[in-house]
């Protein structure tokens, strides 16, 4: 059937009412699905109060858990991907509020890390690659992962704490908002020969948030010592 609209006032603004109407019903404000619902224990909020980090989790017919993790900021919702079978995370933000770290858990003894920075007033992926896999990348290019068997079990990049006061505790003096530590851990698949061993413990590298390249101070020498103590030799 075809309708006919006198083209007057009455007629336009008939027309522009449908027009908005239907866009209106097409839209959708950004938050979770339906069927996830928040677990308000693990939200956390940034230093300057400004935004709000909530995990919203659904369960299957199964019962396993499909967790999200969606930051509020204005009253707008923005998902920090990926989303995360079985484990809720750990969220820390810099000191200045702009950087946000994610810690999750992947299985038993395994742990990856996720970095996220503000721009355009929204939280987004700051690498193509988890903050974790970058890290053991920069261990594994370095001359003493050649000295002891690498990794293969139990592999967990850690944030150290310290990312809200610029690491004073370790006594550091660096920039505000400038750097991360990460420690990496990691152990040996039991074999014939022996069981499951220590390959590394605990071992910390720096990330330059401003420039995106790991390095290791020197005042990191006796902990990067220690954490090497007790892995084999290849």
């Amino acid at each position: 059937m075809n309708t006919k609209f006198w083209a007057g006032p009455i007629g336009f603004i008939l027309v522009s009412a449908m027009l908005l109407g239907g866009a209106v019903g097409q839209s959708r404000p950004a938050g979770p699905p339906a069927g996830y619902k928040i677990d308000a224990q693990y939200t956390v909020t940034s230093p300057d109060g400004a935004t709000t980090v909530e995990q919203y989790s659904k369960t299957n017919a199964d019962g396993d858990f499909t967790w999200q993790f969606w930051a509020r900021r204005a009253d707008a919702l923005t998902m920090l991907p990926p989303e995360q079978p079985d484990y809720p995370a750990g969220f820390r933000f810099t000191r200045d509020s702009r950087w946000l770290v994610r810690m999750q858990k992947t299985g038993a003894g395994e742990q990856s890390l996720y970095l996220y920075h503000l721009a355009s007033e929204k939280f987004a992926p700051a690498t193509a690659k988890p903050l974790s896999d970058l890290a053991w990348a920069y261990f594994n290019g370095l001359a003493v992962s050649r000295r002891i068997r690498k990794p293969d079990l139990h592999i967990t990049a850690d944030l150290v704490k310290g990312a809200d006061d610029n690491y004073r505790w370790m006594g550091e003096h660096w920039p505000d908002s400038r750097y991360l530590v990460i420690a990496l851990s990691g152990e040996l698949s039991p074999t014939s020969r022996h069981g499951q061993l220590p390959a590394l413990s605990g071992w910390r590298c720096r990330y330059d948030l401003q420039t995106g390249k790991f390095d290791v101070p020197a005042d990191f020498a006796a902990n990067n010592k220690k954490a090497l103590a007790s892995a084999p030799n290849k």
